[in-house]
């Protein structure tokens, strides 16, 4: 599956944003997908993932109550909503898939084949 992050940018601390990942060639809804996140000097890490049909999903804590994610396999998008972000939530964010029909998710990146080209998230403080 091929993946298309979009709708990054430069926002004030406590502002939002919506990332869109458009996904093209296999069965979307075959996949589990997730949103990871990697700034300056890190590793990457797992902000929130979603099972196949929307039913589970999984935040880190950092972000839980801020981020929201939600899929529309009609349209082979994921979504991610992020509010009242802060400096710390700047980094580039990818999509990724990972072939799973289970309810589980998982937020290691290793399990996750398929990723997104990243975009930019810059929050100023």
């Amino acid at each position: 599956v091929q993946l298309q992050a979009s709708g990054g940018g430069l926002v004030q601390a406590g502002g939002s944003l919506r990332l869109s990942c458009a996904a093209s060639g296999r069965t979307f809804s075959e996949y589990a997908m997730g949103w990871f996140r990697q700034a300056p000097g890190k590793e990457r890490e797992s902000v929130a993932t979603i099972s196949w049909n929307g039913g589970t999903t999984l935040y880190a804590d950092s972000v839980k109550g801020r981020f929201t994610i939600s899929r529309d396999n009609a349209k082979n998008t994921v979504s991610l909503q992020m509010n009242s972000l802060k400096p710390e939530d700047t980094a580039v964010y990818y999509c990724a898939a990972r072939f799973s029909r289970s309810s589980t998710v998982v937020a290691d990146k290793k399990y996750y084949r398929s990723w997104g080209q990243g975009t930019q998230v810059t929050v100023s403080s």
